[in-house]
């Protein structure tokens, strides 16, 4: 049942990655956003779950779809469900790399209630288990981690956002000799990248939203990665939140498994081309994606390349609906 999920889930990210690449470089993130949005959650109602939105769009007033808290799927077992319909909204709407459409899945109670706010993130593939500390600096996480790969600093990367409060950050990266990308957005699929040695990033740092951390950790868990956070709240109100959403304390380091634990699955599905994911390249009566599927249990990572043809599955169409497919 559990890789029948797996495999089903993938339609789920496929549906909303084809919806929103129809978008790509039209300048407008919210209709990029908007046609994920709904080709996602159109999609889960053809999935075998009992599932509850527990990362998703945002709280029911603010979001009309995907809302946390929104029961999704057409029976079965109960799930907890993390979602970003579109990773880098502004990524499609402009016609940048790197967007992606990602769904983490697990048994109730296996990914954290993270709250819409900042946190502070370290991320890394398998070589960095037991030897990173987010309560380091940057130069001594470089340190341990170029001896753990064999490498020298010099020759490490590191993958941060380029916002003005990475400034100090990026500067300490730089004192120590390592190497920098600046992404303008989508650290979730930088977090990835990390894993897979052919994109030659090696290390995530800096302050991202905390629902895509879970995401992140969801994906990295499933890779054998590592991944370490810290909530960080900027008034008292995000505070009575986290509080009031997450078990124990609020401030502590959060390891790995805080975020994510236990049997989850993993999908995603390149919108516009990146570090691991190719984007979605229509062609005439269908289109082609690229996708990733992980199960943690297993440790198996699918690489999928799959063509659509649009007159055999008219639920990619305008309007259509996924329980067709029943």
């Amino acid at each position: 049942m559990e890789r029948n999920l797996a495999l089903d889930l993938v339609r789920v990210t496929e549906a909303a990655a084809i919806a929103a690449a129809r978008t790509m470089g039209r300048g407008d993130a919210h209709l990029s956003d908007d046609e994920a949005v709904k080709a996602m959650r159109n999609a889960f109602s053809a999935l075998p779950i009992d599932g509850v939105v527990v990362i998703g769009e945002g709280e029911l007033d603010l979001a009309p779809m995907l809302y946390i808290g929104e029961r999704v799927g057409c029976g079965g077992p109960e799930m907890d469900i993390a979602l970003d319909p579109l990773e880098g909204t502004g990524l499609c709407a402009f016609g940048r790399g790197g967007a992606i459409s990602v769904v983490a899945m697990a048994q109730k109670g296996g990914l954290m209630h993270a709250p819409d706010m900042y946190m502070r993130k370290l991320a890394s593939g398998p070589a960095g288990r037991g030897v990173l500390d987010i309560n380091k600096s940057a130069e001594e996480n470089l340190l341990a981690l170029a001896k753990a790969k064999n490498v020298r600093v010099e020759d490490l990367t590191v993958v941060i956002l380029d916002r003005s409060r990475h400034s100090k950050l990026i500067k300490k990266v730089r004192q120590a000799g390592a190497r920098i990308r600046l992404i303008p957005d989508g650290d979730v699929h930088a977090a990835i990248a990390t894993c897979d040695d052919e994109t030659g990033i090696d290390l995530l740092l800096g302050i991202g939203g905390a629902p895509e951390g879970v995401l992140a950790a969801s994906a990295l868990l499933c890779m054998g990665g590592e991944m370490q956070s810290q909530l960080i709240f900027r008034n008292d109100r995000e505070l009575f939140r986290a509080q009031k959403m997450m078990e124990g304390d609020v401030h502590r380091t959060l390891a790995l498994e805080d975020m994510a634990k236990g049997r989850v699955l993993f999908a995603a599905t390149g919108v516009t081309s990146g570090e691991m994911l190719p984007g979605v390249r229509f062609m005439p009566h269908g289109c082609e994606t690229h996708s990733l599927v992980m199960r943690a249990r297993s440790g198996t990572i699918r690489e999928l390349r799959t063509r659509h043809l649009f007159e055999s599955k008219p639920m990619y169409g305008e309007g259509g609906d996924f329980r067709d497919i029943l």
